[in-house]
């Protein structure tokens, strides 16, 4: 029997709140970035060239995923009105508990910018030279001079991207501070706790999304062979 002053709404169950693609992207992206990093400092070029194959594919995929994947994962779900991402950083400093069943109002926005990010890396990749033997598939359709100048951008945007993730990473460590929220645990486990009367967000099959990674794998593929 519960005690007599117990309140049922502060009863806290773990719920399933990110699914298998989701934290898979997550992580392996996470493991794609440094390995480009470290690739292309050490004059690694195919296998940095591999690398953003792979990272164009799971965006590919992540795309879709946005749209008819899981709810925690669907763009419509997640991205808010700018002025509720900005109210919800208005109100950073109070303490709360973690209720949020996927991203928050600033979080998606967040999420938003490294896709795109993300996508420019990849895409100017694709266009792309290291004034060696190392050429971009779709660099033929640009010429030499074209591609110089998005190689500078390939590097400058490179530049942008890490720095969203140092301001990722620095919003992860400030909401463990200042809230208690771990918001690293659900992306390895899918589970959070939440108020026991919380929905649970609808989840699709892992076997769509291998349906649409294969798909995603097979444009990429026809861009770097057939282009």
């Amino acid at each position: 029997m519960p005690p007599k002053n117990f309140n049922q709404t502060n009863l806290r169950l773990p719920m399933r709140v990110w699914d298998l693609p989701i934290r898979l992207f997550h992580w392996i992206i996470v493991l794609l970035i440094i390995f480009s990093y470290v690739s292309v400092n050490n004059n690694w070029m195919q296998l940095h060239v591999l690398s953003g194959y792979t990272i164009l594919t799971l965006l590919l995929f992540r795309v879709v995923w946005g749209f008819i994947g899981s709810d925690t994962a669907r763009f419509a779900k997640f991205l808010k009105s700018p002025i509720a991402g900005l109210r919800h950083l208005a109100q950073f400093g109070r303490r709360a508990p973690d209720d949020e069943i996927g991203h928050n109002e600033a979080g998606g926005w967040m999420v938003l910018a490294m896709l795109v990010v993300l996508a420019a890396q990849v895409g100017t990749g694709l266009f792309a030279n290291d004034d060696g033997s190392t050429y971009g598939p779709l660099e033929k359709y640009v010429g030499k001079d074209v591609s110089d100048r998005i190689s500078d951008i390939h590097g400058l945007n490179f530049d942008v991207l890490l720095a969203l993730i140092c301001l990722h990473v620095l919003a992860i460590v400030a909401y463990a501070v200042v809230k208690r929220h771990d918001l690293v645990r659900p992306m390895f486990t899918g589970k959070k706790k939440l108020p026991a009367a919380t929905r649970a967000p609808r989840m699709r099959s892992p076997v769509l999304a291998l349906v649409i990674l294969a798909a995603a794998a097979a444009a990429v593929w026809l861009v770097v062979n057939k282009a």
